[in-house]
């Protein structure tokens, strides 16, 4: 099983002491935003991460006394609005609101990427973590994670699988490499298309994105039998997380607000407020725990780190996954 780099995307540089148009770190703190902001969303107007953008878009603008525009700049699966604001102005006026895994992993999908995205954007603050989950019909006979993997080992290359994102074939293939077993990938447009296999059988399992994951938890079509996160989700703490189960993994996906390299350290430490005000929120924690996810508030030291270390995690990742640079 192979996926080139466009089915893959379809589902620090040196940083300025002071403004680079002079003046000192106060006045540059002082003085910011001077225009309004524009957060760019990488897919188109309407989806899910379009709803995710225009809530922050909304409560940012009571923190900045400025108008804040969502700018969509759809294509490449994202590899489009991450350029566009690598090469933005680095003032903090333009913020990339993306998962950055999403974005760490590009240096992996081509071949010879026209930026490096590790010198050219910086995370300024974090929003969200989010799992990935391995899920079964709910009359399926399996009823833990250990269940599942025993009977996949004894199917073979009988045993399947449904995937509809590429987060979900890596899972998929992660979760093969930790236990051995030689399920076959099967993929779908969306994960919606793939519920019929599954609860009639004819799929053994599937790897899918919370938001479906959940949904169909709820109506009780699906059951959730490990999620791809080291730890426990806050929202759904009765989720086991693959890990305690015995397949050793950590495949978390986290949204950030991205800025270009160079942005000066004042404004990257008043994004970095702004959007830790607005994530500790109740209800920005109600609204991320219906995308699957929970808040996640970072230092921005931390976060960079975080970022960095994913280039190389998700450069491995992509290679047990077998998925072919452009």
């Amino acid at each position: 099983m192979q996926l080139t780099r466009q089915a893959f995307l379809r589902g620090v540089g040196a940083l300025a002491a002071v403004a680079p148009f002079g003046g000192s770190r106060s006045a540059v703190a002082q003085s910011y935003p001077s225009e309004d902001i524009r957060l760019i969303c990488a897919f188109p107007a309407g989806s899910g991460a379009d709803v995710l953008v225009r809530y922050f878009a909304d409560k940012l603008r009571p923190l900045v006394n400025r108008s804040v525009v969502v700018e969509n700049k759809v294509g490449a699966g994202g590899w489009i609005a991450t350029e566009f604001v690598a090469r933005s102005k680095p003032d903090g006026h333009t913020m990339l609101l993306l998962g950055a895994n999403a974005v760490a992993a590009t240096m992996s999908l081509f071949k010879n990427p026209s930026i490096d995205v590790g010198k050219a954007i910086e995370v300024a603050a974090t929003i969200n973590r989010q799992p990935f989950m391995i899920v079964v019909a709910q009359d399926s006979p399996y009823k833990t994670l250990g269940e599942l993997t025993a009977a996949m080992k004894a199917k073979g290359d009988k045993a399947s699988y449904a995937s509809a994102a590429p987060a979900g074939t890596i899972l998929g293939e992660l979760y093969k490499a930790a236990t051995g077993i030689q399920a076959v990938e099967v993929t779908y447009k969306t994960a919606s298309d793939s519920l019929n296999e599954l609860t009639n059988g004819k799929l053994d399992y599937g790897a899918h994105d919370p938001v479906f994951a959940l949904a169909q938890m709820r109506e009780k079509r699906l059951r959730i039998l490990g999620v791809s996160t080291g730890r426990r989700l806050e929202a759904n703490p009765e989720l086991l997380t693959m890990k305690e189960q015995g397949v050793d993994m950590d495949l978390t996906l986290w949204w950030a607000a991205m800025v270009p390299a160079g942005t000066p350290r004042p404004v990257i430490a008043q994004i970095n407020k702004w959007f830790a005000q607005i994530v500790s929120t109740d209800e920005t924690r109600k609204f991320l725990g219906s995308f699957g996810g929970d808040p996640n508030i970072l230092p921005q030291e931390e976060a960079q780190k975080n970022f960095i270390a994913d280039i190389g995690r998700w450069r491995e990742y992509i290679r047990i996954a077998r998925i072919q640079p452009q």
